[in-house]
């Protein structure tokens, strides 16, 4: 009965969710400004943003695989949230001598490397949630070792191992926060952690206004910087977003200013003409 009900819930939810949207008029100067950003260093920028409320999207090599690094916790710790939410593990499960939310919040707030691989580890290694996420249909996005196989192995940022497109990064996102992979309480809890994340002030933070919430996770590894997750715009419309850098010179900088176009873009979108602001910032659409 608990296993029925849950399918029934995430068949409500996916049915709710709405369907995603090529880019607008308003926003293709949006992604032609991304374009301008990621041109600074060829194919090595990957975005993409998606309106949680209308399923609008931008992207910027938004197909193209990039290193998930450290984010691909956040899939690791939706893997273990399900299995709570199906009676077969628990929070208070001890796991190396702490228990799972101990793992949980220093993963995703701290990104510590070994609390990921215990819980990896605990959920039967990277091919039980590859398997998962592939039940669940989510495409474009591969686990394959755990974070101490990954760091031990040559570095190699154009690997398709242990990767994603930001297009499959936002759409996880999306469904993550819509009810289709997670339940509410589950949601609320990766959610506020992922409030937490104290990695990467420099990254997605960096330019926003001050007070704009964020929850997100970031990655990094030699030559490398990732930052994923959502950004609640003024109205309180949210956006999932996922900016990848790699093998290109101040790559937080590079995440940071993507960021603040992809909020401006957002917000100016919503309002009809363009504010003076934005056009002196961006130009005229």
């Amino acid at each position: 009965m608990r296993r029925l009900t849950g399918v029934l819930f995430w068949l409500l939810a996916l049915g709710a969710a709405p369907a995603l949207a090529e880019a607008p008029a308003g926003l293709r100067f949006l992604e032609a400004n991304l374009n301008s950003i990621a041109n600074s260093s060829p194919g090595n920028i990957g975005i993409a943003a998606i309106d949680l409320r209308t399923g609008e999207m931008v992207s910027v090599h938004g197909d193209e695989a990039f290193p998930m690094a450290s984010t691909v916790k956040v899939a690791v710790a939706a893997n273990y949230l399900a299995q709570v939410e199906f009676g077969r593990r628990s929070l208070d499960e001890r796991i190396g001598g702490r228990t799972a939310s101990q793992l949980m919040h220093a993963m995703i707030t701290r990104s510590d490397n070994h609390a990921t691989d215990l819980l990896i580890r605990n959920l039967g290694g990277p091919d039980r949630i590859q398997a998962w996420l592939e039940q669940r249909n989510v495409t474009g996005m591969r686990i394959d070792r755990n974070i101490a196989q990954l760091l031990a192995a040559r570095r190699d940022l154009w690997d398709v191992r242990d990767s994603s497109t930001p297009k499959a990064m936002v759409e996880l996102l999306r469904r993550l926060d819509n009810g289709t992979l997670l339940r509410p309480w589950s949601r609320a809890y990766l959610l506020d952690l992922m409030g937490q994340c104290v990695t990467g002030r420099n990254r997605m933070r960096a330019m926003l206004p001050a007070g704009t919430r964020v929850e997100h996770k970031t990655g990094t590894l030699s030559g490398y910087s990732s930052d994923v997750g959502f950004i609640t715009l003024p109205d309180g419309r949210r956006l999932a977003v996922a900016f990848f850098a790699r093998a290109t010179n101040n790559r937080p900088y590079t995440i940071a200013t993507a960021a603040k176009a992809v909020y401006d873009g957002f917000v100016y979108y919503a309002r009809s003409p363009y504010s003076t602001a934005y056009r002196l910032q961006y130009g005229t659409p």
